[in-house]
């Protein structure tokens, strides 16, 4: 459509006062560092005028987990209100009282869905179930039940997980075995990716081989969730000022939108009218995912109409390509990130390590002459008997949850059990990662690696409520994949916990990253060598 002149004219106009009005929030932002403090009596932001707390927020960005934490640890009842420039309405309540969080999470779910912001700033990730709300929530969840439910899904979980092991994992550390340093972060993020996508798609894209090949794909999801983060933090007209022109953060989310689209797409056309890989190799499951998705949204389809209305026009491929990517998106990095702290937890830990590895061996019946190849044939069932490796996990996911954050608003006026009135459409952030560090939820040792913390008297797992324990978030929304997470974990863990030794490069900072899914800033840079069985 062409501008007339008139429109042209108030067109620069508008952008001229944004520029404006961004030049002088940067102005005053740098201003306020210059005369920043030396030291502060507390962790508590400055409220400055006009600004508000902005400076404070952006002053602490790079480091925006530990900076929330630090503020809830000084607060009666881990909830605060973080308060924005005047005039953005960019107040945010952040809270870890596990109270308020079982509140939104479960006894008043309904008032707080997704919601069109939650939407606006997750847009790349479609209709799938992190996006959707009401109706079309419900027959995402019931699809993906479908699925998690059928009689052979952990069969094809359990065959697909130790193919990557034997085939990808394996190979590429052997190469590594006293030779250099790697990232081990990096090697996991391959391995989940290479992983989902065979479970969902059928397909390998082998970005874990030797070679450590770039897989555009593989790479977008650590770009996206960078960027979102961002979105969270910012004004959204500084976000989306920064899309239209193709700048910083959004620029990186726009090219992964295309590496995503092109991936997934051009997949489903070559899987078209293909056989599964099921029946290549002669093993008659009579089930694979991408079958089960396309039936359940025919099915839906044709029972409510919901699917077919204005949310996919129709479009089998739109719904695929929105299922498929919030699957990968889970399956990739929150596997991934939850085994990255776990092996730099047990190199911190070497005495908890040694208690995993003799559990393996005592459990996976490993003799010293082995060479690891009973773990080939360890089961979904067998993995269910690692009481001590689960106790292991969870306290990984316990300090560093995949997820860091969650964020909420409610549709209606709201009072939270700690006493704070909510209005409609505050906005809300739910701090996994600083609920790992209370001492009022944990107890006094909250920031030790204690396995023993999740195990029973009489020696199975404890389990702990969804709302003291969010790593796979609480209440209707808890994730569905949590079982199908601790078995990829324990499988790989034990893999590598028993053929090699893993030894964190010394000297190499760590720290999680500014992101909606607690990476590793910088890599796990790791040397690894082969190791006895006799402990």
């Amino acid at each position: 459509m062409a501008f007339t002149e008139e429109s042209s004219y108030f067109q620069t106009i508008s952008m001229f006062s944004f520029s404006s009005i961004l030049l002088l929030l940067l102005c005053c932002y740098y201003l306020i560092k210059l005369l920043w403090p030396v030291k502060k009596s507390c962790s508590l932001p400055i409220n400055w005028p006009v600004m508000g707390m902005l400076p404070s927020l952006l002053h602490n960005a790079y480091r925006i987990h530990e900076f929330a934490t630090d503020i809830l640890q000084e607060t009666t009842q881990g909830t605060f209100v973080l308060e924005g420039p005047w005039f953005c309405n960019l107040d945010i309540v952040v809270t870890s009282d596990p109270a308020n969080i079982h509140h939104i999470l479960s006894k008043n779910f309904s008032n707080y869905p997704k919601g069109t912001e939650f939407r606006k700033i997750f847009d790349i990730l479609g209709n799938g179930i992190f996006n959707s709300d009401d109706e079309l929530w419900e027959i995402q969840r019931k699809i993906t039940l479908s699925l998690m439910n059928h009689q052979n899904f952990y069969k094809l979980l359990e065959r697909t997980t130790w193919e990557k092991i034997e085939q990808g994992l394996i190979p590429v550390l052997d190469h590594f075995v006293d030779f250099q340093s790697f990232d081990l972060q990096d090697i996991f993020q391959r391995f989940t990716f290479d992983g989902i996508c065979k479970l969902l798609l059928d397909h390998d894209p082998l970005s874990l081989s030797i070679n450590l090949p770039y897989v555009p794909c593989e790479k977008a999801f650590n770009s996206t969730m960078e960027a979102l983060l961002y979105r969270h933090i910012l004004p959204e007209t500084i976000w989306r000022f920064q899309k239209w022109f193709g700048i910083g953060k959004e620029k990186n989310l726009s090219k992964a939108w295309v590496d995503f689209d092109h991936f997934i797409y051009s997949v489903l056309e070559n899987l078209t009218n293909t056989e599964t890989s099921s029946s290549k190799e002669g093993v008659n499951f009579d089930f694979d995912c991408l079958k089960t998705f396309s039936e359940a949204y025919e099915s839906s389809s044709s029972s409510s109409g919901k699917l077919k209305s204005h949310v996919f026009s129709g479009d089998l491929k739109v719904f695929l390509r929105d299922t498929i990517l919030n699957l990968m998106l889970a399956g990739r990095d929150t596997t991934s990130t939850g085994l990255t702290w776990l092996f730099w937890l047990l190199s911190k830990n070497p005495s908890v390590e040694i208690k995993v590895r003799k559990e393996i061996e005592s459990v996976l019946n490993i003799k010293d002459d082995d060479d690891g190849r009973n773990l080939k044939f360890f089961s979904v069932q067998d993995s269910r008997k690692l009481v001590y490796l689960h106790g292991a996990i969870s306290e990984a996911l316990r300090l560093f949850p995949p997820v860091a954050f969650e964020s909420k608003s409610p549709i209606k006026p709201d009072i939270l059990p700690s006493g704070l009135k909510l209005d409609a459409n505050a906005k809300v952030i739910l701090s996994f990662y600083s609920m790992g560090r209370m001492e009022s939820i944990w107890g006094k040792d909250c920031l030790e690696f204690k396995p023993e913390r999740w195990i029973s008297s009489s020696g199975n797992v404890k389990h702990e409520p969804s709302f003291k324990f969010p790593a796979f978030n609480a209440g209707r929304r808890t994730c569905l994949g949590k079982e199908m997470a601790y078995i990829q974990m324990k499988m790989v863990a034990a893999t590598i916990i028993s053929k090699y030794k893993i030894k964190a490069v010394e000297g190499h900072p760590i720290a999680p990253i500014a992101s909606t899914i607690l990476q590793m800033k910088g890599g796990f840079p790791v040397n690894i060598s082969r190791r006895n069985f006799i402990v």
